[in-house]
């Protein structure tokens, strides 16, 4: 069944559906293929065509705006209708002939709920969370609900975004797909509320007629289209965080993303609304959820880096004092050493929460949103019925793309794998003991000629050093420099790896090698290490003891 939002093949009319890899639609029936800017294309020649049916309709209709004094919020309804104040902030309106057919969507998803039924929906709520106080100041003003089509933009076609991780510089490609992504069109609104009670079938969504304001208000939209554009971007970056969040292996992620690729429907769409004072009520016209705004504002509370890094280190001093305690180590002792090991952990805390430096002591508050659930009603035969077909968004996977062999192809990212895990650790391990490490091949691996106490010096060196290289500079390399993998033609994924460059010699960096080496007083320095590095392992090897 073709949909009004369906984009059709130029050459047999059969809907197109969007290849994200490829970047185009594509004809499942002939293989035709419709590129993203005739899409768009499409469609606007289509709104145009809706656009001069309405107006030539409209003299058939004798409708009236009311204009709130307050908000500014602007309502068409029928001529025998009394409005005597704004549904939305209360204040008195305004009332006058309306023949401006320009803020009237092409589509609509008609009312499928009755307002008795909405009334319904909403009195179950409030029996189910009786003890908040929302639901008993709201039983009583059950009656003052009021069904509104709303200012809705559907947002369906491509998205391309940037992603980064907030501890790395480098950004990341990523294309997507919205089929549903609802933006509303109204400043007075709250879109966290409309959000809560949705999703809508887009599969019953109508071309608009003006049949179908009777009996129902329609509130106009009042934001620009630059406006409506930031909106769907934001709302294409929440729907994508968690995949994005999920591939980078970070929660903390910087989004950006492109619309501009994707085709906008204005539609209407049906809502049975309610505001009293600081209470506000929704329910989605077409299925029955309820959305309902909290009276009391919630305060989220944003702890700096630094001070994460202080509650750790006491957390791990904690512990550690703990162990010292139940082993039976004296208190000055056990205090002693907690001390010295507290001074070890608060490095290493501070070098882990320093990538995070950008989280700032912050308070942000916000309303929590409280809704009737997953569980929606379709009408059959006259009467409503739980929805046995959930409704979800739909959201495509994304595809991450990079620049392989000169070409931009759709790639798999791939940071903390355990090999590359195994070998960093691998590394730090080596680095520690590497003077024991030579020693066993001094002495022909004679474990038991072997002197630990010869390396003493470097264990103090590399012991602090090693895990905080580790944490600070190991893992962000693996978060700078993913594997790069690729599905090859058969269907194997393999990793990418770039063509070696030929060996240069670099001119600076002899120059630099042979400063230190023989160019006092530098080299006295580093010839001075050298010996010192020479001994421990001679020491280590178990001569000269």
């Amino acid at each position: 069944m073709a949909k009004i939002t369906d984009i059709h093949c130029p050459s047999c009319g059969a809907p197109a559906h969007f290849d994200i890899v490829q970047q185009s639609y594509l004809c499942s029936h002939c293989g035709g293929r419709v590129t993203i800017s005739d899409a768009v294309r499409q469609k606007q020649g289509f709104r145009a065509m809706r656009s001069e049916i309405l107006r030539s309709d409209v003299k058939r209709f004798r409708l009236f705006s009311a204009v709130c004094e307050g908000c500014g919020a602007e309502v068409v309804f029928e001529e025998g209708e009394a409005l005597s104040s704004c549904a939305f902030c209360g204040r008195s309106l305004v009332r006058k002939e309306y023949l401006n057919t320009d803020g009237l969507p092409e589509s609509v998803i008609p009312f499928a709920i009755t307002q008795n039924e909405a009334e319904q929906r909403l009195k179950e709520w409030c029996d189910q969370n009786r003890r908040k106080p929302e639901a008993k100041q709201l039983r009583s003003l059950i009656p003052q609900l009021r069904g509104f089509y709303l200012p809705y933009e559907l947002v369906r076609g491509p998205i391309h975004m940037k992603a980064s991780r907030m501890d790395s510089q480098r950004v990341y490609d990523c294309e997507g797909f919205l089929s549903d992504a609802f933006i509303n069109r109204s400043g007075q609104l709250d879109n966290l509320l409309l959000d809560g009670m949705e999703p809508f079938d887009t599969d019953r969504m109508e071309d608009f007629d003006f049949a179908y304001v009777a009996g129902h208000r329609v509130k106009i939209s009042d934001l620009s289209d630059d406006v409506v554009a930031s909106r769907a971007s934001a709302e294409a970056c929440s729907d994508y965080r968690p995949s994005v969040r999920k591939t980078l292996e970070t929660n903390a992620v910087e989004i950006s993303a492109d619309v501009s690729g994707a085709v906008r429907y204005p539609v209407l769409l049906p809502v049975y609304y309610l505001c009293e004072g600081e209470l506000t009520a929704a329910v989605n016209g077409q299925t029955g959820k309820v959305s309902v705004r909290a009276l009391k504002e919630s305060h989220y509370h944003f702890a700096p880096w630094w001070f994460k890094a202080i509650l750790a280190t006491i957390a791990l001093c904690g512990l550690m004092f703990g162990a010292f305690w139940l082993l039976g180590m004296e208190l000055p002792l056990a205090l002693f050493a907690t001390g010295m090991l507290g001074l070890y952990f608060y490095i290493v805390t501070m070098c882990v929460y320093s990538d995070t430096a950008k989280n700032k002591f912050s308070v942000e508050a916000g309303r929590e949103i409280y809704t009737s659930g997953e569980r929606t009603f379709v009408r059959e035969r006259g009467g409503l019925v739980p929805n046995e077909k959930a409704l979800k968004r739909k959201i495509s996977q994304p595809v991450w793309f990079s620049h392989v062999d000169g070409a931009r192809r759709p790639v798999i990212l791939r940071f903390t794998t355990p090999v590359r895990i195994i070998r960093m650790l691998a590394l730090s391990i080596g680095a520690m003991f590497l003077p024991v490490i030579i020693a066993l091949l001094v002495n022909g691996f004679d474990f038991g000629m072997l002197h630990l106490g010869g390396s003493a010096v470097w264990f103090c060196i590399a012991v602090p050093v090693v895990p905080i290289y580790l944490l600070k500079f190991g893992i962000v390399e693996l978060h700078e420099n993913p594997w790069i993998c690729y599905r090859s033609d058969s269907g194997r994924i393999k990793r990418y790896r770039s063509k070696k460059k030929r060996f240069k010699i670099d001119g600076e960096l002899i120059k630099t090698i042979l400063l230190f080496t023989f160019v006092p007083p530098a080299s006295l320095a580093v010839w001075a290490g050298i010996a010192a590095f020479c001994v421990m392992v001679y020491l280590t090897a178990g001569y000269g003891w």
